[in-house]
């Protein structure tokens, strides 16, 4: 009975993404305090995560979530095929056209995107932007810190992959400078280590010396 409600939590969360223990206890038909042991015992192994979501006064709900390592549990055949036709790419053409080609897919993503945004101020170009991320697979979230515009992915749908084929880290920096018509620049990356993948984005001064 402890194995099936383990593997019941886990694929809950595979398929649900973050989900609080109410939810997983309703999922798995087992008492919160049962569920709550056996996340205890998922973190342990490094197999979960959890992070607070404030939701007005009181105290934060615990969402929780799988590991990358928790993901791993489960095959992904779609991570191994794109590998390997990555792999076969790379040895067909030079090294330099491989970025010139992930850059391509994302102004592709994003051009039509540009035309729609084009001539809304920044802020409803950010926000229907982080919106567009989030249906690719990014969470994102836009910050304002110290006259500089930043932009925070939590999450990457293409991490798995970038791990072997980091030129995939391009698309979304692409995608973020043509949908918003400014120059990017990345700052920290998930695959180094970071907390978040972290874009600077440069914002161009309009007549006056008033930034855009």
């Amino acid at each position: 009975m402890a194995t099936q409600t383990r593997d019941i939590i886990l694929r809950t969360l595979r398929a649900r993404g973050k989900v609080s223990v109410v939810d997983l206890a309703a999922a798995s038909d087992v008492s919160p305090v049962s569920v709550r042991h056996h996340l205890s015992n998922l973190q342990a192994e490094n197999l979960v995560a959890v992070e607070d979501e404030r939701h007005g006064v009181g105290r934060p709900r615990q969402l929780f979530s799988l590991t990358e390592t928790g993901l791993d549990l489960f095959p992904s055949r779609y991570v191994r095929l794109t590998n390997r036709l990555l792999d076969e790419i790379k040895e067909s053409i030079p090294a330099g056209k491989v970025e010139e080609l992930f850059s391509g897919v994302a102004s592709t993503m994003a051009a039509d995107v540009a035309r729609r945004l084009d001539g809304l101020p920044l802020e409803k170009r950010l926000e229907r932007m982080v919106e567009l991320l989030a249906e690719e697979g990014f969470e994102a979230q836009v910050e304002h810190q110290d006259g500089q515009l930043l932009i925070r992915e939590t999450s990457c749908p293409y991490f798995r992959i970038g791990r072997k084929h980091p030129e995939v880290c391009t698309v979304d920096q692409a995608f973020i400078a043509t949908a918003l018509a400014l120059p990017v620049e990345r700052v920290t990356c998930l695959l180094q280590g970071a907390d978040t993948c972290t874009f600077s984005v440069a914002l161009q001064p309009q007549p006056g010396g008033t930034p855009a």
